[in-house]
């Protein structure tokens, strides 16, 4: 597998020399920007596999260069931010962040997220080779695992790295309910404490791509108090 490539986008220049560092050992290509307009600028031009942004920056803010960068890739992205308030990090993950992760963060951790959405990215994501010829179809909804594609009635509707893998979760189980803990473990890889927020807003945004009318859903359902499901259509 080709080298990986990492953005890290943050004005402050010593954070930006630090994550270098960090991550350097990990055998990881590393590109840096200083604002929103220079990381659009080489995401032009590179390629580029994961996105560390901050949100706070000169001429062109992280969550504005955010939107920009979603109408084009689906490149993991992982917020980077001084704001700690759970509306800053639902604002961020409802927007298209794959993870936030709050300054002052650990050192530790930030490697761990990276190397964890990279490892995702790049065998279930757009890189990912499957050797089978496979299509998931719930009604009128088509996911295609070798293309990495959805289709909504026949129309192509794209997705972020981490939304494409839930929707994989739940139309491979259709019917099954999955706690949002549940759904975080076999998403992110991780174990869920306290996860609720993180997973409903990417439901909320899938079901905004996928529903005629997302405050009633046909196929991804909640089952209030227990978690989520992919209907039996």
């Amino acid at each position: 597998m080709d080298t990986p490539c990492v953005l890290v986008v943050d004005d402050d220049k010593e954070i930006v020399r630090a994550i270098v560092k960090l991550l350097e050992p990990e055998y990881i290509r590393l590109l840096t920007a200083y604002d929103g307009i220079m990381a659009l600028d080489i995401l032009s031009t590179q390629d580029v596999q994961l996105l560390i942004l901050d949100v706070m920056m000169p001429r062109l803010d992280g969550l504005s260069a955010m939107l920009k960068i979603r109408e084009k890739k689906n490149i993991p992205i992982i917020i980077l931010s001084a704001k700690s308030e759970d509306s800053d990090k639902i604002l961020g993950l409802s927007m298209g962040a794959d993870d936030y992760i709050v300054k002052p963060f650990n050192p530790q951790e930030l490697v761990a997220r990276v190397k964890s959405q990279l490892r995702r990215y790049m065998y279930l994501g757009s890189l990912g080779k499957d050797i089978s010829n496979n299509q998931l179809r719930v009604g009128g909804l088509t996911l295609d695992t070798d293309a990495k594609e959805l289709t909504v009635d026949g129309d192509p509707v794209r997705l972020t790295a981490t939304e494409y893998r839930i929707l994989e979760l739940l139309m491979s189980n259709p019917g099954i309910v999955f706690s949002a803990e549940r759904i975080y473990q076999r998403v992110w890889n991780e174990e869920g404490f306290a996860v609720e927020n993180t997973v409903m807003v990417h439901i909320r945004h899938i079901r905004e791509k996928i529903e005629i009318n997302p405050k009633n859903p046909k196929y991804l359902k909640v089952v209030w108090g227990i978690g989520y499901k992919m209907e039996k259509i």
